[in-house]
């Protein structure tokens, strides 16, 4: 049976298709690989700003918290100088 010229450019012409396609596709997977990466990176920063900023908050609670209690012995200082002489 003689080959088929025309069929020869056809496989021809789909195995170029298939090996652009296949290029193509490799050449994303590898952006959206990298992609990913960066993506990864920026939120393991993200997760240490926020271990910092939870550890900042407890901090300024507990700063809160000593100056509630200082507040409140001024207060009761203040309280029982109030009646008193100045002088005394």
């Amino acid at each position: 049976m003689p080959e088929d010229p025309i069929a020869h450019g056809e496989l021809a012409a789909l195995t170029r298709r298939h090996e652009q396609a296949q290029e193509q596709a490799g050449r994303e997977f590898a952006i959206i690989k990298s992609e990913l990466t960066t993506l990864q990176l920026k939120v393991s920063n993200l997760d240490q700003k926020m271990d910092k900023l939870d550890s900042m908050e407890r901090k300024i609670d507990s700063f809160i918290a000593e100056q509630r209690s200082v507040n409140a012995t001024l207060v009761e200082l203040l309280s029982t100088m109030a009646g008193k002489a100045p002088n005394a």
